[in-house]
């Protein structure tokens, strides 16, 4: 691998570019190459959910090519303490972890390790075992730990020599030692990285318990004041705000202005008088004002108590916010990370700087390790200088997109009477089309409230075109939207039909009966192919020729244009939650496997991504053809698992239309008669629970930002294309967009663009990026394979202010 350039900047704190290596995701790496070759994995510092996954797939890497594995266990102490604190990890032992919280292998504070000696230690502790080669899973402090003892490991070596206390062999043998580390931590407070293991969990946490609380709140007219982790990073904070539709935040980076006990007060009466029954407000634990003086929940229950006499409770989440089991999105991220973290092991030579596997957009890149930490503590110098926009700029673009939002919903007023003129009799029609999804609720939200503040009327379409046809239109209000965000499914209603089914000529004239400038359609491929059959109708209809938008939203996640779409990270969670269950039971019966059917129509992301989450032993998916020969390979490797690797359970998913032959009624019949003897079969079809449940953070908190990004763009469409008559019209392609998440930036994609590539067919984009990781999957779960393939990036400079998109 080469080197990893040298971070480019002029003034500190002016420009940060890093050149970020692309993984090995890419490459072909064959199994068992780097056999006889030693790799130690710990956890220092605070634990974070997901810590476990990493383990996991450190351990299983390893082995896929080779290589012993040892847990450290309590961190650096257990470095020190040597013994049984460093054990050989197997691949049977690393199983069953990653849906525990925590850290298995246990961390601990380590003050010998600050000491010369204790240093000594554990280095001859390592050389004893000829590990080379450390994974480190912890914050900045213990990654800059573990780069000093790098940079001390010829001086600790010749230490060691010099007083007999290890063999000439070893010292030759022994020359240096390779780190390569993975950030835990829940604040999301290390710059280099989109997100850190164990955050989106924590927001979790936060997000149920704040729902759980405005419960109680609303019934008693209560104001809840809820402090909230970070140390002094306000993430945790500021995106359980957004999340929550809390009224206010307060966060370290960003201070209130002087005389905010005022416009707090002022804000919340407001509220209250348009029969707002709740208040939440969130409390980063670092949280001060402009002149440095810190903010407390208790000052700010007793300001409110005081000033409007308000029944207002504080409430203190503390440790919860690290505890149960972790998301999804945490479990995939340390699998991947930890695969990542090894291959850069194997890659490194005694010249190549310290790295960390951070998270670029979909890619699992490697960012020198000390260049991002000297970013991380610039942060809380300009803090410590009251410099806050310096702050906010260093902690990334993400968190000063995450800030612009919130700061934008939470000035918003309800709409005046008068309208400036670019606003003024336009009309915007928002409908969802296709299957319910998490998420719809929040865009719809945030949609109307946006437009609404700038005088646009916005007609809400009930039950997709059936409402438009019979006349369930009508305006929506400010407070009709009040904490829509946390609602599952779809409020406005929704058919999984598309436009054509109704007649474009029905449509056409109901459109033009209700005057509308502008159309946004949330939802899934229907919605998608419905806009795309509205806009290819321009040329006889101009009821059509407005902006169009499509914001994808479906747990299918098989909508082009768009990495992501709104409800499959909810959709997910689900189906990792009912994995565990599954597995559970598999575990009380003993030498059971359970074959799990998802959904997602012709598109295997559900199935993949809920396999790597779940740690399923396979996922047979329709875009990835399997045959007998595959399914009776399978067999073979859920009999020697159960039978000599000690693990009595087994696990396979298969997506609804993978294959219209092997079944899931097949397999599993497949599975039992195969298996007799040996391990016993069940099915689980889990059908539209997957479709149910609360949005996740990730999914209310998309869905937020991207109508904040649909209403400039409506706005700007709807000024530029009036005309004299002042009735809308336009036939530009660019006016018919989908706005979605591509790497880690949101953009507009015309929607006859977005058609040359896509399968109509199947319902499915050409280009789908998670299938670069199903290699991946079959590794973990120890099958046999002949190489490791998944994504890449191009080589090239990424500026490190973008490595932070949530």
């Amino acid at each position: 691998m080469a080197s990893p350039q040298q971070m480019r900047r002029g003034d500190l704190g002016r420009k940060y570019s890093v050149m970020a290596t692309p993984g090995r995701e890419g490459q072909q790496i064959q199994a068992g190459i780097y056999a006889g070759r030693a790799i130690g994995v710990f956890t220092s510092g605070g634990d974070s959910q997901g810590m476990n996954s990493a383990v996991r797939a450190v351990v299983r890497m390893g082995s896929y090519l080779g290589c012993k594995t040892y847990y450290i266990k309590e961190g650096y102490q257990g470095m020190v303490d040597g013994g049984d604190y460093i054990v050989e990890a197997t691949w049977a032992s690393s199983s069953g972890i990653m849906q525990l919280g925590g850290t298995v292998i246990g961390s601990a504070r380590c003050k010998d390790f600050r000491e010369i000696e204790g240093r000594l230690k554990a280095a001859q502790n390592l050389i004893e075992r000829k590990i080379l080669s450390l994974v480190v899973i912890g914050g900045d402090g213990s990654l800059t730990g573990a780069n000093i003892f790098r940079q001390e490991w010829p001086t600790l070596l010749q230490k060691l020599f010099e007083a007999g206390r290890i063999t000439n062999e070893q010292f030759q043998e022994c020359g240096h030692l390779n780190i390569v580390g993975m950030v835990g931590s829940i604040d999301n407070d290390f710059c280099g990285t989109d997100m850190t293991i164990g955050t989106d969990t924590a927001l979790h946490r936060i997000m149920e318990s704040v729902d759980t609380i405005s419960t109680t709140a609303s019934s008693h007219q209560r104001a809840f004041v809820l402090e909230v982790m970070g140390r002094h990073c306000g993430y945790l904070a500021l995106v359980g705000a957004l999340a929550t539709e809390a009224d206010w935040v307060f966060i370290p980076e960003w201070p209130p202005e002087d005389g905010w006990e005022d416009t707090l007060c002022n804000k919340l009466s407001a509220e209250r008088a348009t029969g707002q029954r709740l208040n939440v407000i969130l409390v980063a634990e670092g949280s001060i004002d402009r002149h440095g003086k810190p903010i407390t929940a208790n000052q700010i229950k007793d300001l409110l108590t005081d000033r409007l006499k308000y029944d207002t409770r504080v409430t203190v989440l503390g440790h919860v916010q690290r505890g149960g089991s972790p998301t999804a999105f945490d479990r995939i991220l340390g699998a991947r990370m930890g695969a990542e973290s090894v291959l850069a092991l194997m890659d490194a030579t005694p010249d190549t700087p310290a790295c960390v596997i951070s998270l670029d957009g979909n890619e699992a890149v490697r960012v020198p390790l000390m260049q991002c930490v000297e970013r991380t503590k610039n942060v809380q110098n300009a803090m410590n200088e009251g410099n806050f926009e310096e702050a906010v700029r260093l902690r990334g673009k993400s968190f000063q997109n995450n800030l612009a939002t919130y700061r934008l919903l939470s000035k918003l007023q309800p709409p005046k009477k008068t309208a400036d003129e670019s606003s003024k009799g336009k009309r915007f029609a928002i409908m969802n089309i296709g299957a319910p999804a998490c998420g719809m609720n929040a865009v719809v939200r945030s949609f109307v409230r946006l437009s609404l503040a700038q005088g646009y009327t916005v007609l809400g379409i009930h039950d997709s075109f059936d409402g438009l046809l019979y006349g369930r239109v009508k305006p929506m209000s400010w407070t009709e939207v009040q904490g829509w965000s946390g609602r599952g499914g779809s409020l406005l209603g929704t058919r999984k039909v598309l436009a054509s089914k109704y007649g474009i000529d029905k449509i056409a004239e109901k459109m033009k009966e209700y005057d509308i400038s502008g159309l946004v359609i949330v939802g899934g491929f229907e919605a998608y192919h419905s806009a795309l059959q509205l806009t290819e109708a321009r040329k006889d209809h101009d009821a059509f020729c407005i902006p169009i938008l499509v914001i994808p939203c479906t747990i299918s996640n098989n909508v082009p244009g768009s990495d992501f779409s709104l409800g499959a990270d909810t959709a997910l969670n689900e189906i990792t939650d009912i994995c565990d269950r599954i597995k559970q039971s598999a575990t009380g019966t003993k030498r059971r496997v359970f074959v799990v059917e998802t959904m997602g129509g012709y598109c295997g992301y559900l199935a993949t991504m809920s396999g790597l989450a779940g740690g399923a032993d396979a996922a047979y998916v329709f875009e990835d053809k399997f045959s007998i020969t595959d399914l009776r390979d399978d067999v073979f490797h859920l009999k020697n698992k159960i039978l000599n690797a000690g693990v009595q359970r087994g696990l396979v998913l298969r997506n609804e239309l993978a294959n219209a032959h092997y079944t899931t009624d097949f397999i599993e019949q497949l599975f039992s008669e195969e298996g007799k003897g040996v391990f016993t079969c069940r099915k689980n079809v889990l059908g539209h629970m997957q479709q149910g449940g609360v949005p996740s953070v990730f999914d209310r908190n998309y869905g937020t930002k991207l109508a904040a990004k649909a209403v400039p763009w409506m706005a700007q469409q709807v000024k530029e294309y009036t005309q004299e008559n002042g009735k809308v019209f336009t036939n530009t392609p660019t006016t018919a967009s989908l706005l979605g998440m591509r790497k880690r930036h949101m953009e507009f994609s015309p929607l006859q663009e977005l058609a040359k590539g896509t399968d109509f067919e199947h319902r499915l984009p050409e280009d789908q990026w998670w299938l670069k990781l199903r290699p991946l999957l079959r590794i973990l779960a120890k099958h046999t394979e002949t190489g490791y393939v998944s994504e890449t990036i191009p080589e090239g400079v990424v500026d490190l202010e973008e490595l932070d998109e949530y």
